[in-house]
């Protein structure tokens, strides 16, 4: 059996000498002292590792399964789930309004890291609850506020959103669901939805769907889509339960992992929703929640990747496997352990450097998006928004492709499902696909993003990373490989904007190897940042010279060994569209 432990003395190190929150003048900040931070990372990380880590084998054997159109969750998730809310671990960053704990987004991030590590499928049940109250809490009248936040804070009710049906996708505007206004003022919402996680479950006694649809009439295409609330039970206005909805479970899909998770077929028919936002602009209301769950993703290829790696160092340490060709390393028995190797530890530095350098990245991403709600700093939503396809496309690729060389560690053994490693590959790998499947992330970044409010947030990325750069020149081994990477993605940008107004097909052609060369200054300027509190610590005369040396060969390896790829994805992206177009597509 696989297993767990919350890397909370890494967390620690970044958020009290990296970010520094204690010392940020962010509102709440202050509050994130070190004991308080390590207390609940303390707590969260107990509640990963023995309660939902043994669950995710279980889950993962035995699935969901539809009953008379009730859904059976795995053994244990009702009362692991429970304990989740019971511990009021949903909230930890919503308005105490509303029952929150009102904590910023980055400690959130934090405890949410712990959790889609340990169980991915039993934690996406709360994770779209708090993306469905987000978009409430933005998007809703005070009514609405009142009525539903409560319960979905402390996760009594759970959330979905329901964007996709049987034939559109990424292109809502052919959706065909339909909402018909009734006397009450109220409307009847008709149609499909498809790949709807937590549609249907026995673990919350009302499910609370955010659902798009199009009002006769309206606007053609996208323009003409309204985000409604639509619940599995009607709530009374005493906030009492009323009658069951118009809607169903029609099907569980069978899917290649998290199947924990039930993703469900769900039918709508005639069922009360109520308008959520304004109407025919229904995708402003449910971008609050798609970008939220954009960074959440972000997190899951992060977390199975941790992890799958954790896993991966416990297997190489104790499989002993041929003998270290500079000398014996283990006298005593019939060969060497598996980590003596080179070619291992090459696998395992990938992955630890990706992993510590990717949790640095989100977490100052949420610090990004405290700025943002927190001291309505525009620069900062702006940057966090120009960041967030990177967040999902980048990890997410690279964390499925770290679980891959994880499982690879094992050999054969990685293959058989008793070890508990392909899960971790087969649950990464949705990641990659849903909430915008990353070739669409990629096109994001280069069409929309990259131009967005005249660049100025482009610009921004690289004045900090040139700052870093003019002010640190003591950190030659991380500031030289920076400056490298970073007139790469510039030199990218240009080629885009000398070439993609002559043929969008230029820019469009290179947009995924954009997005993983950004995704890899993003980590070069994390592993800087960390190298100099690293350093700092050090000549302070830190007592823990391990932890901090450890972290300064990491970071340097990731400067060596993985920051260079810029080069590669520069070299692909100069080359322009006329290889990628050349064929017609009857060749194909």
């Amino acid at each position: 059996m696989t297993s767990y432990i919350a890397p909370t003395k890494d967390q620690q190190f970044l958020l009290q000498e990296v970010l520094k929150v204690s010392a940020s003048d962010i509102p709440g900040y202050a509050e994130l002292d070190p004991d308080f931070t390590a207390a609940v990372l303390g707590e969260s990380g107990r509640l990963a590792s023995e309660v939902m880590a043994p669950l995710n084998a279980v889950g993962d054997k035995e699935g969901c399964s539809l009953e008379n159109g009730v859904v059976r969750t795995p053994t244990g998730f009702k009362k692991a789930f429970d304990q989740l809310k019971e511990g009021g671990w949903a909230g930890v960053d919503m308005p105490e309004q509303y029952g929150g704990q009102n904590m910023p987004a980055v400690m959130g991030s934090a405890v949410n890291e712990h959790f889609l590590a340990a169980n991915q499928a039993l934690s996406m049940y709360h994770g779209l609850t708090h993306g469905a109250a987000s978009a409430i809490l933005a998007h809703g009248t005070e009514a609405q506020k009142d009525t539903y936040l409560p319960n979905l804070v402390s996760c009594e009710w759970t959330g979905t959103m329901n964007l996709t049906e049987p034939h559109c996708g990424t292109d809502l505007g052919l959706m065909r669901t339909k909402a018909e206004v009734n006397k009450n003022g109220s409307f009847a919402v008709t149609g499909q939805k498809i790949f709807i996680s937590s549609g249907e479950h026995d673990m919350a006694e009302n499910i609370i769907h955010l659902v798009l649809a199009k009002i006769p009439g309206g606007p053609d295409g996208i323009k003409g889509v309204t985000l409604f609330i639509v619940p599995k039970f009607l709530v009374n206005e005493d906030g009492s339960l009323g009658v069951r909805n118009n809607l169903s479970c029609g099907a569980i899909e069978e899917k290649m992992g998290i199947h924990g998770n039930s993703t469900c077929v769900m039918n709508y028919d005639g069922a009360t929703g109520y308008v959520l936002g304004e109407t025919h602009k229904g995708m402003r209301a449910m971008f609050t929640m798609m970008n939220e769950a954009r960074l959440g993703v972000g997190m899951q290829g992060l977390g199975q990747a941790s992890i799958a790696y954790q896993n991966a160092v416990i297997y190489a340490k104790d499989r002993l496997q041929g003998r270290d060709v500079t000398g014996i390393k283990n006298p005593d028995g019939p060969a060497d352990p598996l980590i003596v190797h080179p070619d291992i530890r090459r696998s395992l530095m990938d992955q630890k450097s990706f992993i510590e350098g990717a949790r640095a990245f989100i977490l100052w991403g949420s610090s990004l998006f405290d700025q943002s709600q927190r001291q309505g700093d525009t620069n900062a939503d702006g940057l966090l928004s120009l960041l967030t396809p990177v967040v999902k496309g980048f990890l997410t690729d690279q964390g499925y492709a770290m679980t891959v060389q994880a499982q690879q560690v094992y050999g054969g053994h990685g293959y058989i499902e008793e070890w508990g490693m392909s899960q971790f590959t087969r649950d990464a790998r949705i990641a990659m696909i849903y909430e915008g499947a990353n070739g669409v992330q990629a096109l994001d970044l280069v069409g929309r993003k990259l131009g967005q409010d005249g660049g100025k947030h482009a610009i921004a990325f690289f004045e900090i990373v040139k700052d870093f750069c003019k002010n640190n020149p003591e950190l030659p081994e991380f500031v030289e490989p920076l400056k490298q990477a970073s007139k790469d993605l510039q030199a990218a940008m240009m080629y885009f904007m000398q070439n993609g107004i002559k043929d969008p097909n230029n820019a469009l052609a290179g947009s995924n190897d954009f997005m993983h060369m950004f995704g890899h200054v993003c980590l070069g300027l994390m592993w800087a940042q960390m190298a100099k509190a690293a350093q700092s610590a050090l000549d302070n005369g830190t007592a823990d010279t391990e932890f901090y040396e450890t972290k300064l060969g990491t970071g340097r390896y990731y400067m060596a060994r993985q920051l260079p790829a810029t080069g590669l994805h520069l070299a692909r992206i100069t080359s322009g569209a006329k290889s990628v177009m050349e064929l017609d597509a009857s060749a194909f």
